[in-house]
């Protein structure tokens, strides 16, 4: 299968180029630097030039924060970039293979979230990627996967682990919040579930993230034990750690296409993995 990838040099991007090229599949990867999304003609000329079978969109604006105060600049990748990619691969006959948020929800529910539910972003983020959503919707109605997962984290890009690595040896205690609830992500699980979903390709709306759920302070604890360091992880509220942009409070994903869903191993697994990779760069 001939893929084109988008953010090609992100955490999540260069993990679906890398597996998919040990899959044995011809891989066309564009960086940020070589491909901007949010230029209509660039795109166009990529992927027609390309010819692929199917785009895997890893484009991204990841500045949660910063998107509150340019919401604009971060609709414009999440949103109508992600419609110049959709639109150009339908052009083509291509698949497109989107990957979405589970910030697209209000975080109000105590059980987890599955493809049909209403959706309600309360950040400028999660407005952005719910904007994608349905801009790939738009361009692409009849050949689009729309991939929503959580938490990503992974050995090629900046990410919570290591921030909490860092800041674990700087520092002889840290405060996490304990009362927001997800899915964390290794993203090396979820690059050889987007190949799954590449052969698979199945229409519309699909959730994909770790298995098990924790807060921001349980997967702190578990980062440090697993790095065997001496820092003390305390528990506090969001309301104690004010951030720019408001977070959902509970965003796990579950899913009500089963068989059409690859599963991914618990987190705690895809942190292992992360460690490991990270001991051996």
């Amino acid at each position: 299968m001939r893929l084109l990838i988008t953010g090609a040099a992100g955490m999540l991007g260069q993990d679906v180029a890398n597996a998919a090229r040990d899959a044995g599949h011809d891989v066309v990867a564009f960086a940020h630097g070589e491909l901007d999304i949010t230029d209509p003609r660039a795109v166009r000329e990529a992927i027609t030039t390309a010819s692929p079978d199917l785009v895997v969109n890893c484009a991204a604006w990841t500045n949660v924060d910063g998107a509150e105060e340019h919401e604009r600049d971060a609709t414009g990748v999440n949103g109508a970039g992600a419609g110049h990619v959709a639109r150009a691969a339908a052009a083509e006959g291509a698949w497109t293979l989107h990957v979405s948020s589970d910030y697209v929800f209000d975080g109000s529910r105590r059980q987890p979230y599955v493809e049909s539910d209403q959706t309600g972003p309360v950040s400028a983020y999660g407005r952005s990627k719910l904007a994608g959503e349905l801009e790939v919707a738009r361009h692409a109605p009849a050949s689009h996967t729309i991939v929503r997962s959580s938490w990503l984290f992974g050995a090629g890009g900046p990410c919570f682990p290591a921030t909490i690595l860092r800041l674990a040896a700087e520092r002889a205690e840290l405060n996490v919040v304990d009362d927001q609830v997800g899915c964390p992500t290794f993203t090396g699980h979820l690059a050889q579930a987007l190949l799954t979903l590449a052969e698979w390709r199945p229409q519309g709306v699909v959730h994909v993230a770790g298995g098990g759920a924790c807060s921001w302070y349980e997967f702190a604890n578990e980062i440090v034990h697993a790095a065997r360091m001496e820092c003390e992880v305390k528990p506090c509220s969001t309301r104690d750690m004010p951030r720019p942009a408001r977070r959902p409070a509970y965003s796990v994903l579950g899913t009500e296409r089963v068989g059409e869903a690859p599963v991914l191993p618990d987190w705690r697994e895809g942190l292992s993995e992360y460690m490991a990779a990270k001991v051996s760069a």
